[in-house]
């Protein structure tokens, strides 16, 4: 048989295979996280017909005379380069910016993508579209240990932040200095206690000739307000009543005003979380009823030696094979992992216009292809009716 016949049949399996890679990436190319494939083409075997020889003082050298066999896929990479990032506004939507991969578990396996589009199942574990559980670290009293094994992140619905005790307040505004003398303001302060029980600390300013006096009758605390030019002379007043520090320094005394208020104090009652937010380190960061903020988990990352080695598991995840390397875990934003983007996911980086000029080649390809097919049947044709 001819071996032209040979070599159109192994070009069309090649085509075909380019055309399948191709159409894969286009129907790809509003999956978040997708990286493009390219195949990459290289001769098959080549019959040696004339055999190289060796220049002699009558005789030059002589070239070996080859026929190629056709074509082979020699191997099929992915582009890893960054995809374009797509606004959503959801909290749990992450991008990578730069290198790495989220590491989710699934089916017994762990696996690793750069879709980020994560959500809290009922039982609080951060998961995928399809379910697979984003492996981090659980924060230990708002501390956490990326020294420590990763595994699945669950956000503690019932998680409580304790009680914090008063212990300073502050106190800001005007005291009017065309006040008569004997007037009085009262402020109140609402303070906690270790345990978080609340109770109320009254402030009571009285005009005086030389200025304000301030007291505190629980306590008994008292003290003395006075100005120069409207501001009081340093170091200014602080009030220590039942232990916690009430800074006044910067109370003033200008005239008409009346707008003395507490404006802070560091105590709280326990609260409950309400929210949470993401950091660009992967931190999980609960707020809570109470005003406080708390780390409670941080996701992890990973990254390969060789990228292009990992092998695609579906649901735009890959795994590791014996070519990627092991992956190495770390935090967002440590020396070779990329930073997270809250809000944001990273687009497929399938470029449009190349697929589809790869389209064009592919099928101009296996045309060609088919047509040394149908010529060598000619050729054969032909043989086959000399004797006629």
């Amino acid at each position: 048989m001819l071996r032209s016949l040979y070599s159109g049949i192994s070009g069309l399996r090649s085509h075909q295979t380019m055309l399948d890679v191709t159409g894969n990436n286009i129907a790809n190319v509003n999956t978040a996280g997708f990286k493009a494939s390219s195949v990459l083409f290289q001769d098959s075997l080549s019959q040696l017909i004339g055999t190289p020889g060796i220049p002699e003082d009558e005789v030059g050298g002589r070239n070996p005379a080859q026929v190629g066999l056709g074509v082979q896929v020699a191997g099929v990479r992915t582009n890893f380069a960054q995809g374009s990032a797509q606004a959503t506004g959801r909290g749990g939507d992450l991008m990578i910016s730069g290198d790495g991969f989220f590491a989710v578990r699934s089916g017994g396996e762990t696996l690793y993508t750069r879709a980020g589009g994560f959500t809290f199942d009922l039982t609080g574990k951060m998961v995928t579209a399809d379910g697979a559980i984003v492996q981090g670290w659980t924060a230990q009293n708002g501390v956490v240990n990326t020294g420590q094994a990763a595994g699945n992140i669950v956000l503690p619905l019932d998680a409580v932040a304790p009680a914090r005790a008063t212990t300073a307040a502050a106190v800001t505004g005007n005291l009017p200095s065309t006040a008569a003398a004997g007037d009085t303001l009262v402020r109140d302060i609402t303070v906690y206690d270790a345990q978080g029980t609340p109770s109320t600390l009254s402030l009571t300013f009285t005009r005086t000739a030389a200025g304000w006096d301030v007291s505190e009758p629980r306590s008994g605390a008292t003290g003395s307000l006075t100005f120069v030019d409207g501001a009081q002379p340093a170091p200014g007043l602080t009030l220590a009543a039942d232990g916690i520090a009430i800074d006044l320094t910067a109370v003033t005394g200008f005239a008409t005003l009346s707008t003395v208020a507490v404006t802070e104090q560091n105590g709280a009652a326990a609260g409950t979380l309400k929210s949470y937010s993401i950091t660009s380190d992967g931190s999980i960061v609960g707020t809570f009823s109470n005003g406080a903020t708390q780390t409670l988990a941080k996701i992890a990352m990973a990254t390969f030696a060789n990228p292009e080695g990992l092998e695609k598991a579906g649901g735009s995840a890959y795994r590791a094979s014996v070519n990627s390397g092991a992956p190495r875990l770390g935090g967002a934003g440590q020396p070779g992992f990329g930073s997270l983007v809250s809000g944001s996911l990273e687009m497929s980086n399938v470029d449009l216009s190349q697929e589809f000029t790869n389209l064009i080649v592919a099928q101009r390809g296996f045309q060609a292809n088919a047509r040394i097919i149908t010529t060598s049947d000619e050729v054969l044709q032909e043989l086959t009716q000399l004797k006629r």
